[in-house]
């Protein structure tokens, strides 16, 4: 497990540079149940919301982005509630053949207790049916013209770029790194007069945010995880980012994606995230998802690397595949 205080990675993540963006006009919805309570967050020593600390999405993984088809409630009680957390308990029980022993698979330690816990039935709040909204008439003609999906896809792989960046150990990419999976759900926080840096456990991105208004870069200037900028509006930390490289790709937006996050304590031991995705060439409306997080633990390496064993055995494989045709 690596360790640091906050005061090193604070000073190590402002070295990395930042993202820098644009305001957007459009104001993120209010999600259904967000249910902001009268809390008031305890205060930084220049007087800012203090967010501080390691925060983990653990309680809600195995709660899907998109609610399941027949489902139509936010969240369930009593005999529904039973039978959900059953379901999900089933379908981690239904993963075990394929963890702890299979190569590159990892032991079991180090997968996530999927969200037995929580009672949400999908992490979209908005639209109010749990769905993110269907892709504009262009965006599935990039998706229907689009060649390969990563080592998820069929190909063809006859170089490192045609992986996707979390095949090449680059990045998880935004808003999904938020988003629970099943292991390393870890997100530090570190504050600063000005900025707030964000570190995520997996492939360890640091987001370095200034809070200061200044203009955001041209269109020309992009990157994997953006341009971002940020502002407070009371207790809450509003970050809004665009100009993305058309290499992100968070389904199926690239260049033109913009976000709209939101983070707020709302409890000692809870930070509520909201994202706002809005894209109008990929999705025909805005929409939101949310995730509650709760106390973490330090962050653990995550031994990624570009160049790995898999992705060259996937390029050396398809070499092979390639010379027994021709032998034909």
């Amino acid at each position: 497990m690596i360790r640091s205080s906050l005061a090193a990675l604070g000073a190590a993540a402002i070295a990395m540079g930042a993202g820098v963006v644009e305001s957007m006009s459009a104001q993120t919805p209010a999600p259904p149940g967000a249910g902001h309570s009268k809390y008031s967050a305890p205060r930084t020593p220049w007087g800012d919301p203090d967010l501080q600390g390691v925060w983990s999405s653990d309680e809600e993984a195995g709660v899907p982005l998109e609610r399941p088809t027949g489902q139509d409630k936010p969240k369930v009680e009593g005999s529904e509630l039973e039978e959900l957390l059953e379901q999900r308990e089933q379908q981690r029980a239904s993963t075990a053949p394929t963890i702890g022993g299979i190569t590159g698979a990892g032991p079991t330690h180090w997968y996530e207790n999927w969200g037995r816990a929580s009672a949400r039935t999908s992490l979209v709040v908005d639209p109010a049916d749990g769905h993110v909204p269907p892709l504009t008439p262009q965006a599935q003609q990039r998706q229907r013209a689009r060649i390969s999906g990563g080592s998820f896809g069929s190909g063809p792989f006859e170089k490192p770029e045609d992986f996707s960046l979390y095949d090449r150990c680059i990045t998880r990419g935004l808003p999904s790194v938020m988003f629970p999976a099943i292991y390393n759900n870890n997100t530090r926080i570190v504050q600063a007069p000005g900025y707030v840096a964000l570190t995520y456990e997996m492939i360890h991105e640091t987001r370095v945010i200034p809070l200061d208004g200044r203009p955001f870069a041209g269109e020309g200037i992009r990157g994997y995880l953006g341009d971002a900028r940020a502002r407070w509006e009371g207790d809450t930390l509003v970050v809004e980012t665009q100009n993305f490289s058309e290499r992100a790709n968070y389904r199926g937006a690239g260049a033109t994606l913009r976000l709209v996050e939101r983070f707020r304590r709302v409890q000692r031991k809870k930070l509520r995230y909201e994202v706002t995705v809005d894209d109008p060439h990929t999705f025909t409306r805005p929409w939101t998802a949310a995730v509650n997080l709760g106390p973490g633990t330090d962050l653990f390496e995550y031994a990624c690397h570009e160049g790995n064993y898999a992705m060259r055995n996937m390029l050396s494989a398809a070499r092979a595949a390639e010379a027994a045709v021709r032998k034909k």
